[in-house]
């Protein structure tokens, strides 16, 4: 049997011949209360003025809009 080690070596050693390349993200927690706080804190501020060209925006180039 070949080591987990070896394993991932070997996937990884693939994808970079498919040309892929392995990131790794990191982001907040959302299960976690600290985060989950912060980011209440963080809506809380949103001002509707200033948010309402930005939603208009992202909604004219959306592709999930009823045109299909």
């Amino acid at each position: 049997m070949v080591a987990p080690a070896e394993r991932m070596k070997a996937m990884r050693a693939r994808r970079r011949a498919d040309g892929l390349r392995e990131v790794r993200l990191v982001v907040p927690d959302a299960r976690a209360e600290i985060i989950r706080r912060r980011v209440a804190r963080q809506v809380a501020r949103l001002s509707p003025d200033g948010e309402g060209g930005a939603l208009e925006w992202i909604e004219s180039v959306s592709e999930f809009d009823e045109a299909g």
